[in-house]
């Protein structure tokens, strides 16, 4: 005989229903936007009917996140410059030797200086670790006296700045990390490789 009380569910099945709950809450958070979009109407509402505040904050948001990225991913270029480019120097970073007093006191160091390349560095994940291997440059410091030449070292920190393509014997190519002796200049380059430019607000808007 049976009664109106419900049997308790197996550890198996509750096990099961834990497992599907994300997937099945993933799948109506999928369905949102479409359903949001549309008016009592019909009408899909145009993404740029946000606010300028709404755009602007969305902006700020994105460009706070970069900066703590390229914070977070910040290195020590300390390196022989192997090539000049017009858009960054190629460096072959790993020379920790420079990272000694008193060559640690300019960003360049002559290339006459006694310094070898650490073969058994391992480059680490934490910011400010030592980069290791062939990198790009950008936005060294502006000096004019301090003007880096062919095989001249650098010692300085860098913010990862995205990839660097460029020629290395005859028409190979390389391409390989690119880093920006400047926040700014690291922020800029990364935003707008995501696409991400300032909201255009149009005089009177708000």
């Amino acid at each position: 005989m049976t009664t109106g009380v419900l049997s308790k569910p197996s550890r198996r099945a509750v096990a099961w229903l834990k497992l599907l709950w994300p997937l099945t809450v993933l799948a109506l958070l999928a369905g949102l936007p479409g359903a949001m979009a549309q008016t009592n109407g019909g009408a899909v509402t145009n993404p740029d009917s946000l606010t300028p505040a709404r755009r602007a904050r969305a902006f700020e948001e994105a460009t706070e996140k970069i900066r703590a990225d390229c914070v977070q991913g910040r290195r020590m270029i300390c390196g022989r410059i192997v090539k000049i480019n017009p858009d960054g120097l190629v460096v072959d970073s790993g020379y920790t030797s420079l990272m000694r007093t008193p060559l640690n006191k300019s960003w360049l160091v002559p290339g006459t200086v006694q310094a070898a390349r650490d073969t058994n560095l391992i480059e680490g994940q934490e910011p400010g670790s030592v980069c290791a291997g062939l990198v790009c440059l950008t936005a060294p410091p502006k000096s004019r006296t301090a003007k880096p030449k062919l095989y001249d070292y650098v010692v300085l920190q860098g913010y990862p700045a995205g990839q660097y393509t460029y020629t290395s014997v005859g028409t190979v190519q390389r391409t390989i990390r690119r880093f920006s002796a400047s926040l700014a200049g690291a922020l800029k380059a990364n935003r707008a490789a995501a696409g991400i430019q300032p909201p255009v607000i149009a005089p009177g808007t708000n």
